[in-house]
């Protein structure tokens, strides 16, 4: 199994990643990181990852499942037309398709949120002006207020609090256990 995970290159979530990835790869999952621009990418809360594959080199059809994770940089990535074109290519191949906390709403903008259901991480998106729960609904999305929900190939979560739960879902709709 190989997985890709989407970070923002500043100011990704720490716990979202480093937790999510690590009960990954203890699962035996492969895991690459792709971010807008190669070199050491740094989370909100000081984290630091060496990200060696930019968003222009990914093909979804060599993962089984693909990852974005949220955190306040996530406006930069969703800004960015290849990773719109891999959230749209890897839902359309069938592949486990997932974000947790603000990364949702890249989801929703790639348009595969469309009548389904989804959370998000609420608050603020001052790129739309309005809560990223009505980011998911402008796109169609059928917003529910839990940590976790699976509609599909598409898994969501709501941030850092449900990051081990999110990690054991992927896993399990992967079929490791």
């Amino acid at each position: 199994m190989r997985v890709l995970f989407i970070i923002a290159f500043r100011d990704f979530q720490d716990v979202e990643f480093l937790k999510t990835k690590e009960i990954l790869e203890q699962n035996n999952i492969e895991c690459d990181v792709a971010s807008t621009q190669k070199g050491i990418a740094k989370g909100s809360f000081g984290a630091e990852f060496k990200v060696s594959k930019i968003l222009e080199e990914i093909s979804p059809q060599d993962y089984d499942c693909v990852i974005f994770i949220g955190g306040a940089g996530t406006p930069s990535v969703r800004a960015k037309r290849d990773a719109i074109r891999i959230a749209e290519q890897s839902y359309k191949l069938g592949k486990l398709t997932c974000a947790i906390c603000w990364a949702p709403t890249i989801l929703a903008k790639a348009g595969i949120l469309k009548n389904k259901k989804a959370t998000v991480w609420v608050g603020s998106d001052n790129e739309y002006q309005k809560s990223t729960k009505e980011v998911l609904e402008q796109y169609g999305a059928d917003f529910v207020d839990k940590e976790l929900v699976v509609d599909g190939n598409l898994i969501t979560a709501n941030g850092p609090p449900s990051a081990e739960k999110f990690a054991k879902e992927i896993i399990k709709f992967l079929g490791k256990k």
